[in-house]
């Protein structure tokens, strides 16, 4: 092998001998969603001082990743550590109240323990809360590989340093962006195919809002497409499925397509449809 490849390789990792690899931190967030909600734990705790000692395990792992981070200069690792166990409860609050969400969102859910054992939309959110909240304590890198470890797994990519509010379902759920800058309001419902992306991908509007927001009790049905960090969906509003939309939408609004079979001799086509509900 050419010996000047060798040495570059050599000296990649020199540099990152500690780096901490994508399966290690996916184990981690699997291991942790697993000591939240029992429905993916494959461990049996014999009392509650049994169970304080899995988390202080679980505590020295995230220790030993934040440590190996390449971020370690920049961040207190044992700080972040006692201050991301703190906010585990308002976090598992928080996925309580989207898995009630998509319990009472879909007619198909036979109870919550189903949600959370088999709908991808639980397995993405959990991701992206507990993703999240590493993200606020300025942690680098690790949010995004347990965000993309539950891409992956979902096909639902939602970046970490989006904000979502709460009672947040999710429908099916494949092929779902909700890009860095998207701000999701409460009680918001998206299904399959959804994009809330940006109109500009230039490297220089990286520190710009680029993704829309979308205001409490938003309906977005599969398909749509929602660009721009100017564009508002109104809360109330129903977004109908494949329609594209770039600017922003009024209050208790619905947006969808009026399919007309084409004709050649009329030029028939499809159109969107703007219906202010009252």
């Amino acid at each position: 092998m050419d010996r000047a490849y060798l040495q570059n390789l050599y000296e990649a990792h020199v540099k990152c001998p500690d780096c901490p690899p994508p399966a290690v931190v996916a184990a981690f967030f699997d291991e942790l969603l697993g000591t939240m909600f029992p429905d993916f734990s494959k461990k049996y705790f014999a009392s509650v001082d049994e169970l304080d000692l899995h988390i202080n395990k679980l505590k020295l792992q995230l220790s030993h990743i934040l440590f190996k981070n390449p971020s370690r200069e920049q961040v207190d690792w044992e700080g972040q550590v006692e201050v991301f166990f703190e906010a585990l409860p308002g976090i598992q609050a928080k996925l309580d109240g989207d898995v009630e969400a998509m319990y009472q969102g879909d007619p198909a859910a036979k109870s919550p323990n189903e949600v959370r054992r088999t709908y991808p939309g639980f397995y993405a959110i959990a991701a992206y809360r507990i993703a999240h909240q590493l993200h606020i304590m300025s942690v680098q890198v690790i949010p995004r590989i347990i965000t993309e470890h539950a891409h992956s797994k979902t096909g639902i990519d939602i970046h970490p340093g989006a904000q979502i509010g709460e009672s947040f379902c999710i429908d099916h759920g494949t092929g779902i962006v909700i890009g860095e800058t998207a701000i999701i309001g409460n009680h918001v419902k998206i299904y399959q195919g959804v994009t809330l992306g940006a109109l500009s991908v230039n490297k220089e509007d990286a520190a710009k809002k680029r993704h829309p927001t979308i205001e409490d009790h938003v309906t977005i049905y599969a398909g749509a497409t929602i660009l721009g960090g100017n564009t508002v969906i109104g809360h109330d509003s129903i977004i109908g499925g494949n329609v594209w939309i770039t600017r922003s939408i009024p209050p208790s609004t619905k947006v969808y397509y009026k399919a007309k079979m084409h004709n050649e001799e009329t030029g028939d086509t499809d159109l969107i449809v703007f219906k202010t509900s009252i």
